[in-house]
């Protein structure tokens, strides 16, 4: 996984989770605490709530992408930008600043003016923006989307999702964004619940991640809170997503959710890696639709996915009988059936496993069901 470098900020594997404090200079943002249209109001905010809880990268919003409201121009971004480049030169703390832009002109003027990295919510939808942001060595936040500037996020699927990302490319400082929210009418919680679960496979595109889930729809369902008593679901979340391989973390809750990203990152994995002529990684892959994009990445075999991820079932409660059965199956193949008593555990991989689970089936109802139950678990 490589590291990206945002105006000396580095971002990835070997550096603490990046907070990203937001704050609006458009008045209709639904969110009205980080809502400003006077530059000292919106400096002290940054100082007092944003960079003072410990955000490292500030992300200037200049209209609200809800999909509720019209889109605005190019034009009408510039119109508003003063307003967030004031503020900005007025605030006393240090953090990367980060303009959230659709179009490669605003994008431009704003780094001219002084910001640090751009936060494309359109995904290259605009083809020049990658160019821009590539011409000047700055990072850029690049959100699942199509190919289209008015429809940001408006992408369901988790593949979908995937190949967004991949349209017009990356630069080498992109952060990918894989658009959690309700983007779409189309988008459902579900999907969103899918691609938060899948989360790891976009290590594969070797870019750090970026999430926005605070206090989303998806998380807020689950335990039936509103927007104002959904912090605690944001931070449980916040916690799994870095576990999961996450590096920036976009909240308007920082010092919350600061804490809750220490946390999973101190209980992730542990990479192995070392820093001469060959580097190694261990990659945190727990399926195999993980270990596919790594390959797709690499251009390896994408069949080997299925002999390559280790699988391991515990069945218990099985007879004598029903023993003996699951370990001849397994004899003269490479998964193991380990265990004493009543108790088995199956190890092997995806590739392996359907032959056992064939050849022991048919003896015994109850054998039968356990090992319906893995079969399910491997399709």
């Amino acid at each position: 996984m490589r590291n990206v470098d945002a105006a000396g900020l580095g971002i990835g594997d070997d550096y603490p989770p990046r907070i990203m404090g937001v704050l609006n200079v458009s008045e209709e943002s639904p969110y009205s605490p980080s809502v400003f249209d006077d530059p000292d109001e919106a400096a002290a905010y940054v100082d007092e709530d944003l960079i003072g809880e410990g955000a490292d990268i500030v992300d200037v919003g200049l209209e609200s992408a809800n999909k509720r409201f019209e889109v605005l121009t190019a034009e009408e971004e510039l119109d508003r930008l003063d307003t967030a480049v004031q503020a900005i030169e007025s605030v006393s703390g240090d953090a990367v600043f980060s303009i959230e832009t659709r179009y490669h002109e605003v994008a431009e003027a704003a780094l001219d003016a002084g910001f640090d990295m751009v936060n494309d919510i359109c995904g290259f939808a605009d083809p020049e923006m990658p160019r821009v942001c590539a011409e000047r060595d700055v990072a850029v936040a690049k959100m699942a989307s199509p190919p289209n500037l008015e429809r940001p996020g408006a992408v369901e699927a988790v593949d979908d999702i995937y190949a967004a990302l991949q349209r017009e490319g990356l630069t080498d400082k992109t952060i990918v964004d894989p658009a959690f929210g309700g983007w779409s009418e189309a988008k459902t919680l579900e999907d969103d619940r899918e691609t938060f679960r899948r989360l790891r496979e976009f290590r594969a595109l070797d870019r750090p991640i970026l999430v926005s889930i605070n206090r989303k729809n998806f998380l807020r369902d689950l335990a039936g809170r509103s927007t104002e008593e959904a912090l605690p679901v944001s931070l449980a979340a916040t916690a799994m997503a870095v576990e999961r391989g996450a590096h920036v973390i976009r909240t308007h809750d920082v010092a919350e959710t600061r804490d809750a990203a220490l946390i999973g990152k101190v209980f992730a994995r542990d990479r192995l890696r070392t820093t001469d002529e060959v580097a190694v990684e261990e990659l945190d892959v727990t399926s195999v639709g993980e270990l596919r994009r790594h390959l797709d990445r690499i251009g390896g075999e994408a069949a080997a996915a299925r002999r390559g991820v280790v699988r391991t079932f515990g069945l218990s409660g099985l007879s004598p009988a029903e023993r003996e059965t699951l370990a001849d199956a397994a004899r003269g193949t490479p998964v193991t059936v380990a265990g004493e008593g009543a108790h088995r555990l199956l190890v092997g991989t995806p590739a392996d496993l359907p032959a056992v689970v064939e050849s022991a089936s048919g003896r015994s109802d109850a054998l039968d069901a356990a090992l319906a139950a893995v079969a399910e678990a491997l399709a």
